[in-house]
């Protein structure tokens, strides 16, 4: 049975995936990842979440082009023309090109939305790459995970953070 996992769970295994793959200090240029809603600093890009859901991570350049991945959705702007997409029944399909990434500070990252549409995300280069691309893949495998995996997967990755001192 698939379960409905709350957004406070879905954030939580999120925010401890991206942790765990991604290399202290967290302090990137583009790319950061949230604790609370009250941590994104970015009051001139308007989100229009629903009561419960969360931000995760997001990656931007400026307003007018990011991505932002909540507990429900990703959210895209690129040259000021945003794009939304429900991660329930979307499907990873790749995390862009990063061949000559020294002279780009982002590159893309795409994602199949459940009606077969391709949905791309901002994903900076380097060490931070991995906070949109961890966020984004563990959401999309997190859709079909069944109530047991989900404990064991928090349980697993609460014991490798304990004994990483994370």
């Amino acid at each position: 049975m698939v379960m409905s996992k709350t957004d406070k769970s879905k954030h939580n295994i999120s925010i401890a995936s991206i942790k765990r793959s991604t290399f202290k200090p967290y302090d990137y240029e583009l790319t950061r990842f949230y604790e609370s809603n009250s941590d994104f600093p970015f009051e001139e890009i308007e989100l229009d979440l629903n009561e419960k859901e969360l931000i995760v991570c997001s990656t931007v350049y400026n307003s007018k082009n990011y991505s932002i991945l909540t507990t429900r959705n990703l959210i895209t702007c690129e040259n000021g023309t945003k794009m939304i997409g429900d991660l329930i029944g979307a499907k990873d399909k790749g995390y862009g090109d990063f061949k000559g990434y020294k002279n780009d500070s982002f590159t893309f990252g795409f994602i199949e939305l459940k009606n077969g549409t391709a949905l791309k995300y901002f994903i900076e280069t380097g060490k931070a790459s991995m906070i949109m691309i961890h966020g984004v893949r563990t959401l999309i495998r997190m859709n079909h995970m069944t109530e047991k995996n989900v404990e064991n997967t928090i349980r697993n990755w609460n014991r490798q953070n304990e004994r990483n001192g994370k």
